[in-house]
């Protein structure tokens, strides 16, 4: 698992990325025509640029693919599950937030 406190540019190109995992070039383009969840940017010269999101949907496919052994089919399953969970997450985690903003509110109306 790639650790995100190293992704400290806005973008890297392709050959950035086919490096930190050690995979061809044509193996990242390919998964794009296959995970719909992975679409890097391209700039006017069609040079794609890849965000800190990109690189950890890759990462997930990568360990789906390479580490755990899924089938291409398994793996969009699979991802596609990881996804739901964890914007589902994202949503419990904004409403806590919420929730705590208004509790602090409350106490700091109380005192």
């Amino acid at each position: 698992m790639i650790d995100e406190n190293i992704l400290t540019k806005l973008y890297y190109t392709i050959g950035d990325v086919s490096d930190m995992f050690s995979i061809n070039d044509s193996t990242l383009r390919y998964w794009e025509t296959e995970f719909p969840q992975l679409k890097p940017k391209k700039n006017r010269k069609g040079d794609r640029r890849y965000t800190k999101k990109d690189i950890l949907i890759i990462d997930k496919i990568y360990t789906l693919l390479k580490v755990r052994g899924f089938t291409l089919k398994g793996a969009k399953e699979e991802l596609k599950v990881q996804i739901k969970e964890e914007n589902q997450k994202n949503k419990v985690i904004t409403r806590l937030k919420r929730i705590k903003k208004g509790l602090e509110k409350i106490k700091d109306e109380l005192v």
